[in-house]
């Protein structure tokens, strides 16, 4: 049997004419067999560096006051990236396709000047999106499900205590390490699986891009599992979505979630350094900031619509 036959014969093509539902739920299933898998290696991998007490401690709660602890769950998170996005996106790319970088959206480049467009946008763009998130956060259930809210805000709360301890770092080493775990391989595996993987799948199904961006935008906020943060991350995920369908190429989402973590973990780093007032960071957060806000979402229209007629007319 020849390579080629492997490649190319029946047993690697018998997916590529999955219909588009068919095809979503293959995806999810392949996401989660890789995911689990990746996980699993992780855990065997972490062992002979952490100890195997150390590792099988995490199923019993979390010490984040413990430096090894939070060194382990940075390693977890990196697999994480690396299993549930990157290494599912490009299979299921193979499996359903073969033409892996075209069915990514990745075989096409972005120009300068979208480029620089996106960057201005995700700027312009935050105290809009620090307002509603502060909108967010002061939403309530009704009473009857107040156990419910309960656990939502004390997960929402655990999960912010967990972030601040992954980014309190003293060195450069230890932020240019925050920068590789929250900004470039989220960023880049994120958008590999939701726009490149989840949101062509949801557009055929639906046959509607509009339709294929808010679902996919839908769960990209949804799996993050941070409640009080449900609107923005979702209006961040419809942006990257238009991104994608205006441009044709998955750079641009990638490069405007890379800009948009990056930001943070850098203003959360000079913040604890006393570089920046911590109010820069959460500018346009509050009901008083609504002037700026509908400032902020003007502008960041504007950006958006430039964007756009640049992606038409390089087309």
């Amino acid at each position: 049997m020849t390579l080629s036959y492997i490649m190319t014969g029946s047993p690697f093509t018998q997916f590529r004419d999955l219909k588009p539902f068919s095809a979503l739920m293959f995806s999810a299933f392949i996401v989660l067999v890789v995911f689990l898998a990746v996980q699993f290696i992780a855990a065997l991998v972490a062992i002979p560096f952490f100890g195997i007490g150390r590792v099988t401690s995490m199923l019993e709660g979390l010490n984040i006051d413990d430096p090894e602890t939070i060194r382990l769950l940075k390693f977890f998170q990196t697999a994480q990236a690396i299993g549930l996005f990157i290494v599912p996106s490009f299979l299921v790319a193979w499996l359903l396709d073969g033409r892996v970088m075209r069915y990514l959206s990745l075989d096409r480049t972005a120009g300068a000047v979208s480029c620089i467009l996106v960057i201005l946008l995700v700027f312009v763009i935050n105290p809009f999106i620090n307002f509603t998130g502060s909108l967010n956060a002061e939403m309530h259930l009704p009473p009857f499900l107040g156990r419910l809210e309960e656990w939502m805000r004390t997960a929402e709360k655990n999960a912010e205590e967990l972030t601040a301890a992954f980014l309190e770092v003293d060195g450069i080493g230890g932020l240019l390490f925050n920068l590789l775990m929250v900004a470039i391989l989220p960023a880049f595996g994120e958008e590999l699986l939701f726009r490149g993987v989840i949101q062509q799948q949801l557009t055929r199904w639906t046959r509607s891009h509009h339709w294929g961006i808010w679902l996919a935008a839908i769960l990209f906020s949804a799996l993050h599992l941070q409640f009080y943060g449900f609107i923005p991350r979702m209006l961040l995920g419809g942006m990257f979505g238009y991104l994608l369908v205006w441009s044709g190429s998955l750079w641009l989402p990638v490069l405007a979630h890379f800009v948009n973590n990056a930001g943070a973990v850098i203003a959360l780093w000079m913040i604890d350094h006393d570089i920046i007032a911590p109010e820069i960071e959460e500018f346009g957060a509050g009901t008083e900031y609504w002037p700026y806000a509908a400032a902020s979402l003007i502008l960041g229209g504007i950006v958006l619509f430039t964007l756009r007629k640049q992606a038409r007319d390089a087309s």
